[in-house]
């Protein structure tokens, strides 16, 4: 489909593996220049090698998101010789799985700064642009816990609905603006995140990896794991004028696994 995003500029965060990598992808394949935020430089250039994208078409930004400083620096050097951005897809890895009662406190600070704290330094940065132009695209891709908390993933579902209520709060505040803000919910998706849940299930129930997966899928719908390039999709048609009147939604890409509306 052509969602009329030819030259648009978007920056996507952790965009070298997974579903980041198929939101570039899917970017590049609209005609829109992308830029990688992302930690490790050599993964970054690989990345966009295999995407194949000119350099008229892609560059990127290097940073650790453990380190918000340094994301909020690095930023900040690119924006001062370099264009700002339409669109901003926050994506990135999450915190290791375990139950919350026994996590850390640090773990949860950890989490809090990787996810909250790095997509705001961000997207407060590209806002002053985007309110000039009266255009601005924020999608944060969180997880199906902001609706229904997981499983042995309680650092995550804790920090997922912290950034849900930051979003809907910047929905309400940027739309007059120009500028929506919307959260993407994927579900079980085949990324190396997935596996290594899966992996770590089936060594804890002393199962094969096989059966385990097979056990996942039967409580989705459509009995299958997602791809990251669906999620990919729903991330375009967020950014792209056919949804100019949606903002402060959770879109969850599931299969149909979540048992809420």
């Amino acid at each position: 489909m052509n969602f009329g995003l030819r030259n648009k500029r978007v920056l996507v965060c952790g965009g070298t593996s997974g579903i980041g990598y198929a939101v570039a992808k899917c970017f590049l394949d609209e005609a829109a220049h992308v830029t990688i935020f992302s930690r490790d430089e050599v993964k970054i250039k690989e990345a966009l090698k295999t995407l194949g994208a000119a350099s008229t078409d892609a560059d990127f930004i290097a940073a650790d998101f453990a380190q918000p400083a340094q994301v909020d620096l690095a930023l900040s050097k690119y924006l001062a010789t370099n264009p700002g951005f339409d669109i901003l897809v926050n994506n990135t890895g999450g915190p290791q799985p375990g139950p919350a009662a026994s996590a850390q406190p640090e773990e949860f600070l950890a989490a809090f700064n990787q996810h909250l704290i790095c997509n705001h330094i961000i997207t407060k940065k590209l806002i002053p642009q985007m309110s000039e132009k009266k255009f601005g695209r924020v999608i944060n891709i969180i997880s199906t816990s902001v609706k229904q908390p997981l499983e042995n993933l309680g650092v995550s579902n804790t920090v997922r609905g912290a950034v849900a209520n930051w979003s809907k709060t910047l929905a309400n505040e940027l739309g007059a603006s120009g500028i929506t803000v919307n959260n993407v919910l994927p579900g079980a998706t085949e990324t190396g995140r997935l596996s290594q849940i899966l992996e770590r299930k089936a060594k804890a129930q002393d199962s094969s990896l096989e059966e385990v997966a097979e056990k996942e899928k039967r409580q989705i719908p459509l009995r299958r794991f997602g791809r990251p390039e669906e999620i990919a999709q729903a991330v375009v048609f967020l950014a792209s004028d056919a949804a100019s009147y949606i903002t402060g939604i959770n879109l969850t890409v599931d299969g149909g696994r979540t048992s809420s509306l």
